[in-house]
């Protein structure tokens, strides 16, 4: 738990929570409470840099729609002037839309950029298809300080128990797609044309495509794209992937590693050093697909276990 999230924690219990129960003791049990959605506090990655916007103390309050209409203006009114009359809040104009009182069911739409059906806890195949990454995690993330109707948390873990298995697995089958045709295909073809731009760009996709896969071998959502390397970090703790993602990413591009060399589809130009750690990463994709039992194939060469994920369940 970060110090930010301990710090809202502690405002909620020494000045929200009794907010409420003195003016709203009917509905005290029927507000939820807590710190998620939006802004690297929530991912616990806030530092000095990151402070410089829509840092400050406050908390969500989530209620249902029908206690918005209820209740929820006047509780939205009462928690604002709560705010602003706290010394040395910070609370922005942009923090005021992330945080406050607002309903389960617009948290939740708002962030998956979805029709979210909170009430029956419930997402449709198609939803899971397309929902982002990143945005399911910024759906889960902080922390939920209390939920007594459990509304709120219900969904949360409707999130968290993660994809169900045929849009997983499709999902893995994607990104293999992705990490073969990038760095293990077009990355030689463009190098062999002196390419460099093209190059570089096939090494980008691959990275992401790379780290997208170990997140979902792991059945965990990756954040938002410049928090993903360092929530890869934390996650690997033998460190062997992470460290090769990072040499991937910092290898200069060598284009006098092809002198000579001309392109062939079945054979790997070794000599540079971005195609080795290319392969590396692919063997460990694989050992790690196979630990899962997703392949029962053989071979670094990811395209190879997708059709046998698809035909798994994947389709």
């Amino acid at each position: 738990m970060t110090n930010v999230i301990e710090k809202n924690r502690r405002f909620y219990e020494k000045h929200v929570a009794e907010l409420i129960r003195r003016k709203f003791p009917a509905y005290e049990t029927r507000i939820a409470v807590g710190i998620a959605g939006e802004g690297s506090d929530c991912f616990g990655y806030d530092d000095e840099i990151s402070r410089d916007h829509d840092f400050g103390t406050g908390v969500c309050l989530w209620v249902s729609d029908e206690d918005m209409d209820r209740f929820g203006y006047l509780l939205s009114i009462a928690y604002n002037e709560l705010v602003d009359s706290v010394e040395r809040s910070y609370y922005t104009e942009r923090l005021r839309e992330r945080r406050g009182v607002m309903t389960i069911h617009d948290f939740y739409s708002d962030i998956l950029r979805i029709d979210c059906d909170v009430e029956h806890c419930r997402i449709s195949e198609e939803d899971w298809l397309h929902l982002d990454h990143s945005c399911l995690k910024t759906a889960v993330n902080g922390e939920v300080f209390r939920d007594d109707a459990g509304v709120f948390t219900s969904f949360r873990n409707l999130l968290l128990a993660y994809y169900p298995d045929r849009i997983w697995k499709r999902r893995i089958a994607d990104q293999l797609h992705i990490y073969a045709s990038a760095l293990q295909v077009n990355y030689a073809r463009c190098m062999s044309r002196r390419d460099l731009v093209a190059a570089e760009l096939c090494r980008a996709e691959g990275l992401k495509s790379a780290m997208e896969l170990f997140f979902l071998l792991h059945r965990e959502y990756p954040p938002y794209y410049k928090w993903t390397f360092r929530a890869l970090k934390e996650l690997d703790q033998e460190g062997e992937l992470s460290l090769k993602i990072q040499e991937l990413a910092e290898e200069k591009i060598n284009p006098d590693a092809w002198n000579g060399t001309r392109y062939h589809p079945n054979r790997s130009n070794f000599k540079d050093r971005i195609v080795s750690l290319s392969e590396e990463i692919a063997s460990w994709i694989e050992g790690m697909m196979k630990e899962r039992q997703l392949t029962s194939l053989t071979g670094r060469y990811l395209e190879i276990h997708v059709n046998e994920l698809l035909e798994n369940g994947g389709r």
